[in-house]
């Protein structure tokens, strides 16, 4: 400490980054729920910009919800179990969800 005593410009850093470094510890980490909204997000426009389709073309294509399905992209609301797997299988096949879909 003696040595930042001589220069003041140091004792001014030490003390702002212990400062900084308090505020990132008092700050609590991102909730769960939004780092799963933010994921499902991610394999929401994946799975969209892997079709080639727009997002009304998609939710038109396989019966989604055009609404829910940019609540869904935005990180508003978290899809349900379903929902995400439903994402999964028209991720994985895009056609064959499609001609079951024509099918019924």
């Amino acid at each position: 400490m003696d040595g930042l005593r001589r220069y003041p410009q140091r004792l001014s850093y030490v003390l702002s980054t212990r400062k900084t470094l308090e505020d990132l510890r008092s700050t609590p980490p991102a909730a769960e729920e939004k780092l799963a909204r933010s994921a499902a997000a991610r394999a929401g426009r994946r799975t969209c910009q892997r079709t080639g389709l727009s997002q009304a073309k998609f939710a038109e294509r396989f019966r989604i919800n055009v609404a829910r399905r940019k609540d869904w992209e935005q990180g508003r609301f978290m899809p349900d179990t379903v929902a995400l797997a439903y994402l999964k299988v028209i991720e994985t096949d895009p056609k064959a969800v499609a001609r079951a879909l024509d099918a019924a």
